[in-house]
């Protein structure tokens, strides 16, 4: 990922420096284990503990004339250790190295990416205590619908932080924090699996029961996979804030700081840009999801189709998601409501957010169904045709109210007519939140 896209804690995890290291506790780790089994000399290991060493450049410039990643590394370790670099990898193959390596990279960021999804999950939270009581319009296929409350959105988005949480708690148990040390075809030919449950151990992984060389990509296609469905959450959440912050609902704003500029041609924009770039770059990550479940293909024991692909999607897809709930949470911490647009766009259709309240009231005096829907119908379409076309005209109450075939009260139209009537059981949602431990 781009450095315009990536934030440093993230972006580390899958610098070369990084990955290196891993490569370097894992051979000292499985030297250690050896060493435990008598395999080679316990002294052999100290010695490779203290002097294991690599250096980036290095191994590219070795890599460049061997084009193998692992013995350049293997070489430029055994340049720093000398004699006892014979024992380095012993019984081991490139995979038991990469793999492991690669899953306990993954944890590193699956942790950060499940503590990113925590701080938004506290902020909704939060902030849908503190729109519990803001009226706002529900809309149904971008009409307006029923009276509802902000907070209700913020409600919805952290059960959904909630649901993020828990997956990928799952996919960092069940598909992220696995090894293998296995040997060529996972057979353990020439190493103990002692070696293996030694080494998984120290790095808090557990050995995969039946690896074939390679961990199934099965697991990896699962953790894109969760990725892919945490950005299209942070997607989901974006698009009703850009919704929001059109000009003609602007019910919210996303934070506009001091000396932003929104347009090179228009100076009086404020456009939702941040949100803008969490939808595009869910783009990215749902797509990479793609080819995770194209990698898990692989022919027999072992192949490297999927190496290349999966270098660019995983640290891609990670980098991008942290990158883009990063943004979303200074969305949401900073977003700027205007609850008196609420109001008015609460009010714009004079009324009829409050057609089914009067059906099921004029249903309720005995009316049947087909001739109470024919009544609150032909006095919404009046008022209806009359917003669409700008013109000044009743409200829907007046409507009902002068309609003869409408029996309804004065008394009946007012409790109608009152929006917290639809809100009366609304607080079961917020007392739901309180249970959900971010």
């Amino acid at each position: 990922m781009i450095p315009r896209y990536s934030r440093p804690e993230m972006a580390a995890i899958w610098e070369l420096e990084n990955k290196f290291e891993i490569w370097k506790e894992i051979e000292v780790l499985a030297c250690e284990a050896q060493a435990e089994l008598g395999v080679i000399p316990r002294e052999a290991a100290v010695e490779i503990r203290a002097k294991a060493a690599f250096e980036v450049d290095r191994i590219e410039e070795l890599e460049a004339t061997l084009n193998h990643d692992v013995i350049a590394f293997l070489t430029n370790m055994a340049e720093h250790i000398g004699e006892p670099s014979k024992y380095v990898h012993y019984g081991m193959t490139s995979s038991d190295l990469g793999d492991t390596a690669l899953c306990y990279q993954m944890t590193q960021a699956q942790d950060l990416i499940i503590e990113d999804v925590r701080r938004l999950g506290r902020i909704c939270v939060r902030r849908a205590l503190e729109f519990k009581d803001t009226l706002c319009v529900g809309r149904t296929h971008g009409i307006h619908a029923e009276p509802m409350t902000f907070g209700m959105k913020w409600a919805a988005w952290a059960q959904a932080f909630k649901r993020a949480e828990n997956r990928l708690l799952a996919a960092r148990q069940y598909s992220c924090a696995w090894g293998a040390i296995s040997g060529a075809v996972g057979s353990y030919s020439n190493i103990d699996p002692f070696v293996e449950s030694y080494v998984c151990e120290k790095l808090g992984l557990v050995p995969d029961p039946t690896s074939t060389q390679v961990i199934a990509r099965d697991r990896h296609a699962h953790v894109l996979g969760m990725l892919a469905t945490v950005a299209a959450t942070a997607e989901w959440i974006a698009t009703e804030i850009r919704a929001l912050q059109k000009s003609d609902t602007l019910e919210v704003e996303e934070p506009f700081m001091k000396g932003q500029k929104g347009s090179s041609a228009m100076p009086h924009k404020r456009n939702p840009i941040t949100a803008e770039r969490v939808c595009g770059l869910s783009r990215v990550v749902k797509a990479n999801a793609q080819v995770g479940y194209d990698n898990v293909a692989l022919w027999h024991e072992r192949d490297i189709s999927h190496s290349s692909a999966e270098r660019v999607v995983l640290a891609d897809s990670f980098i991008a998601t942290d990158y883009l709930l990063g943004k979303l949470e200074w969305i949401l911490d900073g977003l700027v409501v205007y609850p008196e647009r609420m109001q008015a766009n609460l009010e714009a259709t004079r009324g009829l957010i409050y057609s089914s309240r009067v059906l099921l009231e004029l249903v309720d005096t005995g009316m049947l169904r087909e001739d109470a829907y024919a009544i609150v119908q032909r006095n919404a379409m009046i008022v209806w045709d009359d917003i669409q076309q700008a013109r000044a005209g009743k409200t829907y109450r007046e409507l009902l109210e002068a309609d003869a075939d409408c029996p309804l009260t004065a008394e009946q139209l007012d409790a109608i007519f009152d929006p917290w009537a639809f809100l009366a059981r609304a607080g079961v949602l917020f007392e739901r939140l309180e249970g959900l431990g971010f």
